[in-house]
């Protein structure tokens, strides 16, 4: 389980959210919603550990993310909003270097048939990142949900540039991921079209 606890965020001298309380239990996903600057992006930082909260703890199973460190590490998988690749490798090779620098290393194959679930097909994945379409890109990231195995997913605007046929292709990963009894805590500005018992939302007013 991960829960936040009198979760305070402060940007400069704007404080963005306080004393934030919520629970995402296994077999669920939160999605946070709000306006531009309401500090969506930040909560997932302070999830991921990458930014220590102003006020407050973030406990995995009852235990302080912050003592806990690697092990912590070694529960989650982060995709930011950026893409993170390179335009100069192909997908195979962006997708391969980044489940390696995370910990998780896959094999060509698996890195073949994580691209082709997300409709990335063979000739695309020995083009240069450079040439694919912002959409093409997205999907790249996104492939490493196929081959994360880890319970915890902290997704920010994973839908973003994605047409219909994609977005619901990671909407049904999403829901296996949680039906697996995984969490997934994610940052969008769209629906997310999973059954009410398995999603929850929490909405930032800044």
């Amino acid at each position: 389980m991960l829960q936040a606890v009198g979760l305070s965020c402060r940007r400069g001298e704007r404080r963005l959210f306080s004393d934030l309380n919520v629970k995402v239990e296994p077999g669920t996903l939160l999605a946070v919603v709000g306006e531009n600057g309401s500090g969506k992006t930040s909560l997932l930082r302070i999830f991921s550990s990458l930014l220590p909260p102003e006020e407050g703890s973030v406990l995995w199973d009852g235990q302080d993310i912050h003592q806990l460190k690697e092990l912590y590490a070694g529960q989650l998988t982060y995709l930011g909003h950026l893409n993170g690749i390179k335009d100069d490798l192909t997908p195979l090779e962006n997708l391969m270097s980044a489940t390696s620098l995370a910990g998780e290393p896959c094999s060509n194959n698996g890195a073949k048939e994580a691209l082709e679930a997300i409709g990335l097909k063979r000739p695309i994945h020995h083009l240069p990142s450079k040439v694919l379409s912002q959409g093409q890109k997205r999907r790249v990231t996104l492939a490493r949900l196929w081959l994360s195995t880890r319970p915890l997913w902290l997704l920010d605007e994973p839908f973003t540039s994605l047409d219909a046929a994609s977005t619901s292709v990671v909407t049904q990963r999403l829901l296996a991921h949680v039906q697996r009894g995984g969490l997934a805590v994610l940052v969008t500005h769209q629906e997310v079209a999973l059954p009410a018992e398995r999603l929850q939302h929490l909405r930032l007013a800044g």
